[in-house]
């Protein structure tokens, strides 16, 4: 009598998790089109957040060119977050955020670092590489986006998108001038 009941009990579990996967799986994107939107909110929120980070990782900075570096990709970044705002509108979507786990996890990686370091040159240069982490990730971003949106035939959000890119890519260049042209090798001359 017991095994009939412990099969029951299996039974009903295994269909309970089957449901459970069939209501999970309709949450997720069903095509390209509900795959961008999805990534565009989750970009969109990732550059709300880095509008709030970079002031505090520029205050803890104690370069010259960082702080300038910094500063001047803060005010990038809130173009950004009206470019994905054109963005969202191009399509006819609203703007809306969806957490991005993954900006958050990169931002507290860089708090981690400020909190773990004395003020000087070695702090700025976990600075740069916090900074480096989250504009690889906003490249890949951002490179993906453009392809979803030309292959989706929404070239005025392409051109954005793009735009976009290009500054990331930019902000990252500047980030490595910095490190390579002074901060890495001060702080290499601490050792």
């Amino acid at each position: 009598m017991k095994t009939t009941d412990n099969k029951k009990q299996t039974s009903t579990k295994q269909e309970a998790k089957k449901s459970g996967e069939v209501k999970a799986k309709s949450n997720a994107a069903s095509g390209l089109t509900e795959l961008f939107e999805d990534s565009l909110k989750d970009i969109y929120w990732a550059e709300k957040a880095l509008t709030k980070a970079l002031p505090t990782m520029a205050k803890n900075a104690t370069s010259a060119d960082l702080i300038e570096a910094l500063n001047s990709h803060l005010t990038e970044t809130e173009e950004h977050v009206i470019r994905l705002e054109q963005v969202f509108e191009l399509i006819g979507k609203k703007a809306t955020a969806k957490k991005c786990d993954a900006m958050e996890g990169l931002i507290e990686e860089g708090k981690g670092i400020i909190e773990e370091t004395e003020s000087g040159v070695v702090r700025d240069a976990g600075i740069i590489a916090a900074n480096q982490k989250i504009e690889h990730y906003e490249i890949a971003t951002y490179g993906t986006l453009r392809q979803f949106a030309e292959t989706l035939g929404f070239e005025e959000a392409a051109a954005l998108l793009e735009q976009t890119l290009d500054e990331e890519k930019g902000a990252d260049k500047k980030l490595t001038e910095v490190a390579v042209n002074t901060i890495n090798v001060e702080a290499a001359e601490l050792e």
